[in-house]
């Protein structure tokens, strides 16, 4: 890994969806920028301020990022901002598959 003066910077890519809107915001970043720091320097919390950033969960390239306020960001990384889950996956598979059971059932009848 080399060494990088702390006046470099570069870009990284900030992304927030919902289900009918999403934002992709460029930001200039310093080597060493924290992934959270980044996705906050973004500005993405002016167009979605129900961001929580004591609880956003937070990836990059679709992969969560554990620790948001020690991993450092790369030249070229989109930080993706994740919504807090409505349901449980898990949940919402077992009551298809029972609504399916029973409609199987019913149709058989």
């Amino acid at each position: 890994m080399s060494e990088h003066s702390g006046s470099e910077s570069f870009e990284v890519e900030v992304a927030f969806a919902k289900p009918n809107d999403y934002q992709i915001l460029s930001v200039q970043v310093d080597y060493g920028t924290t992934v959270l720091d980044a996705a906050k320097k973004s500005g993405i919390s002016d167009f979605y301020p129900e961001i929580d950033w004591d609880t956003v969960k937070l990836g990059i390239f679709g992969k969560v990022v554990s620790k948001a306020m020690v991993q450092t960001v790369k030249d070229g990384d989109r930080i993706e901002v994740y919504r807090p889950l409505i349901a449980d996956p898990k949940e919402v598979r077992k009551r298809r598959a029972e609504q399916a059971r029973l409609k199987k059932e019913a149709a058989a009848e």
